[in-house]
């Protein structure tokens, strides 16, 4: 049994790994920290949380936490992963990794001279959906694919409990980064391809604060065109399409954790197979996965390394938006 200690004890915490957590077999939360200790203590004591820290330093440095899990606002994760392992801690890092790719070479650095693991929680890989996703284009069941679609949006008023996310110095941009990043991780996964370049257009936020909304081309190695459309000021929802020279794969909400997702594979304008699925053990999945890895059962399918390539086309869309034209993505060592 790992006992993991979470850094950032916030809505995520709250809403999504808390509840992963209960469902999971062989890891549990034994510490947490907030950066006030009363709030850190009535958080330990509603989640029957063993030990309450303000300090990320003594959370890490804790004898009874054997793994981290970052869940701070994207600007702290830097400061948060080296304090990891410095602490020699295998860290388990929210996504988007980083502010920019620098910041996810650091942490990637870091790691390997400690001789740590870092992975990253690029949940939706561990989703039944887009393992189905994954598979049909495997199997060849739609051809080669030409074309691909992911969206993600949701409401994101100034009165959001993540009030950080308008802000640029913490969040690092706007939903491109927040839910765009689930996207293209999830297009890389599925497609087993990675990305050569990205345009990318914007819609304005307010004065001072990140983009409201977006659109991005993906173009990948293999020759898939792909869209990622994201937005703070639309419903929610996480379509995802692809399109192949022989068929179809559809799925209107692909990415939701929530309810269960119904699955379409379609040939000549018809839906000749239907699914559906249930993504509620993606979190339970993702923190067992990391706690066998610990273990050395297993290597984690999402190391640091992943989280930096995803940070890559990040920049290089907030590149395009600024230039107006394609921007190439660099690679990682």
């Amino acid at each position: 049994m790992i006992n993991f200690g979470i850094i950032g004890f916030g809505l995520h915490a709250v809403k999504r790994l808390m509840p992963g957590f209960v469902l999971a077999r062989n890891c549990r939360v034994s510490a947490l920290s907030r950066r006030n200790l009363v709030r850190a203590q009535e958080s330990a004591r509603q989640f029957d949380v063993p030990l309450a820290f303000d300090s990320a330093e003594e959370l890490c440095r804790s004898p009874q936490v054997d793994a981290v899990l970052v869940a701070t606002p994207n600007a702290c994760h830097l400061q948060d992963v080296l304090i990891a392992t410095a602490c020699r801690k295998p860290v388990l890092c929210e996504k988007p990794m980083a502010i920019n790719a620098d910041q996810c070479r650091q942490m990637v650095e870091a790691a390997r001279n400690a001789k740590v693991l870092l992975g990253i929680a690029q949940v939706f890989r561990f989703e039944d959906s887009t393992t189905w996703f994954r598979e049909q284009v495997a199997a060849g069941n739609i051809g080669k694919p030409v074309f691909a679609r992911s969206e993600f949006s949701f409401p994101a008023a100034r009165e959001h409990a993540r009030t950080w996310i308008h802000d640029p110095v913490v969040a690092g941009g706007g939903p491109v980064a927040d839910v765009g990043v689930h996207c293209i991780d999830a297009l890389r996964f599925i497609l087993q391809d990675e990305v050569l370049r990205v345009s990318a257009r914007e819609i304005a936020g307010n004065a001072g604060e990140v983009e409201a909304g977006a659109a991005l081309v993906l173009e990948f190695s293999r020759g898939t065109l792909a869209t990622v459309m994201v937005s703070f000021r639309a419903e929610y929802r996480t379509p995802l399409e692809l399109v192949g020279e022989t068929g179809v794969l559809r799925a209107e909400n692909a990415l939701t954790v929530d309810r269960p997702v119904q699955l379409k594979l379609c040939r000549g304008g018809a839906v000749v197979e239907t699914g559906t699925v249930s993504n509620q053990l993606a979190y339970a999945r993702q923190v067992d996965a990391f706690a066998a890895a610990v273990e050395s059962k297993a290597e984690f399918p999402i190391p640091g390394e992943e989280g930096w390539r995803n940070q890559e086309i990040l920049d290089a869309a907030y590149r395009s938006i600024k230039t107006g034209q394609a921007e190439e993505v660099s690679g990682v060592d």
